[in-house]
């Protein structure tokens, strides 16, 4: 299978993590894709109208997009324990954190492409606020839940720690874990994980 896929995104991250914990990792051959919004790559596109990693390529049948996709998809192909509960409560409440952590990082990308792609002149503070403020917001509901994250290793707990590890990595000075000491010391262990380790972003 080959996956296009960026160093830095948290998407791909997510993927990459579920890979590792299904021990599929091996199985990916990664195809380093650096285009932008404003600089989309063609070869991409051919699998991926939307020109956006990650994108999965399976050796059989069509291209997947996005992370939630291909995450799913790769949990159906292993034997071991599912990251995907079946069915009930425990199935939508880990699709509802895994949409969450998306949501987080989904504000907070836009927060970057406006402080870093936008000129500084036509940056538009309001909308950054807005963004900040949904990235918080999310965050405290993130803690609200802890005992979930807690109870199992499923899409969701995965999925909401990659989305605080993005933030690490871009918002250094947001510290977060002063206002959520609880969540962050979930998150600090999560972060030891194989999987985890092994997925550290560059770039």
């Amino acid at each position: 299978m080959k996956l296009y896929f960026s160093p830095a995104s948290p998407y791909v991250r997510k993927v990459t993590v579920v890979a590792h914990e299904t021990g599929q990792f091996a199985g990916l051959e990664l195809v380093t894709e650096r285009s932008s919004p404003v600089n989309p790559n063609p070869e991409v596109a051919v699998a991926n109208p939307l020109v956006k990693v990650p994108t999965l390529v399976p050796d059989a049948g069509p291209a997947l997009f996005d992370s939630p996709v291909i995450c799913e998809y790769l949990d159906s192909l292993h034997d071991g324990a599912k990251l995907f509960p079946a069915a009930g409560s425990a199935r939508w409440l880990a699709l509802r954190n895994q949409a969450l952590a998306d949501g987080i990082l989904d504000a907070a990308i836009l927060y970057r492409y406006e402080i870093t792609l936008r000129p500084e002149a036509l940056r538009w503070s309001d909308w950054l606020d807005g963004q900040m403020a949904k990235v918080n917001a999310a965050i405290a509901l993130a803690a609200r839940d802890l005992d979930a994250y807690r109870a199992a290793v499923d899409i969701g707990s995965l999925s909401i720690a990659v989305a605080l590890s993005y933030l690490d990595y871009r918002f250094p000075d947001l510290d977060w874990q002063a206002t959520h000491p609880d969540l962050a010391a979930w998150h600090a262990a999560f972060a030891r994980r194989p999987s985890m380790k092994a997925t550290e972003p560059s770039g």
